[in-house]
């Protein structure tokens, strides 16, 4: 069932997704080789307790972190580890508050120190791939539309792009109906309405798309161990068109 938000839960939202923008604006900085993901989930997990929220993630469905880690050929959903990140590597940290009863949601890829032109030319094709995917959620388009741009976009960069891993709606519960693929048709899939907060996040990669399972139950890699990365934001429908919540 898709759950409509009311103008007053809308705010609410944008609280908690300023909470998980204020998180990934302090690690921008600190994020450096050295720095492991077990210390970033500490420092992020200290954060939102600070702003009076508590992690999405931490405990749903039975994971046991406060960020969900994505490191290299990892695609999504893996813990953090006590690995110190190196120069050169790119790291996405997805980060949820729960703050009065809704979720804000938000991944960002970072690079570790400086990569090489490929990884930033990646980098930079995704997130304009989340730019052209929120310009589609407006009220009268569906579903389809944002997939259908963000995977149009992928193809004519030449990029891989996740279609085993989908965003979502957001409320009060992380994970919510509609699905949000990264690929799909125009004029295809669930109509797009006032109220509805939507977790886009487009997953490109540098060779084969396609994931494997770690053991772990959670570890999503790419079957090629080709690098992948990932830019997601929460946003919001209005008559006035897409409304970014996890931005400061």
């Amino acid at each position: 069932m898709i759950i409509l938000k009311s103008d007053a839960e809308i705010e609410l939202m944008r609280e908690a997704g300023r909470i998980v923008a204020e998180c990934h604006a302090m690690l921008e900085p600190i994020i450096q080789p050295g720095i492991t993901t077990l210390d970033i989930d500490r420092l992020v997990e200290e954060k939102i307790r600070e702003r009076g929220a508590v992690p999405s993630f931490k405990g749903h469905q039975g994971f046991t972190a406060s960020i969900c880690t994505a490191k290299n050929d990892v695609i999504c959903h893996a813990f953090p580890d006590s690995h110190p990140l190196a120069e050169g590597d790119v790291v996405t940290i997805d980060i949820g508050a729960f703050y009065k009863g809704f979720h804000g949601d938000s991944g960002w890829t970072y690079a570790v120190g400086h990569v090489s032109q490929d990884l930033e030319e990646l980098m930079k094709a995704c997130h304009q791939s989340l730019l052209l995917g929120i310009e589609q959620a407006i009220v009268g388009n569906r579903i389809g539309d944002i997939g259908y741009a963000i995977e149009h976009f992928a193809q004519q960069s030449g990029y891989g792009n996740v279609r085993e891993f989908t965003g979502h709606a957001v409320g009060r519960e992380l994970w919510e109906e509609p699905t949000v693929p990264n690929y799909g048709s125009k004029g295809k899939g669930p109509r797009i309405k006032k109220g509805m907060a939507l977790a886009i996040e487009p997953m490109f990669t540098l060779g084969d798309a396609r994931a494997y399972l770690e053991d772990d139950g959670w570890t999503a890699r790419t079957v090629d161990h080709s690098i992948c990365v990932q830019f997601e934001h929460t946003v919001a429908i209005t008559d006035d068109g897409p409304r970014i919540l996890t931005v400061l």
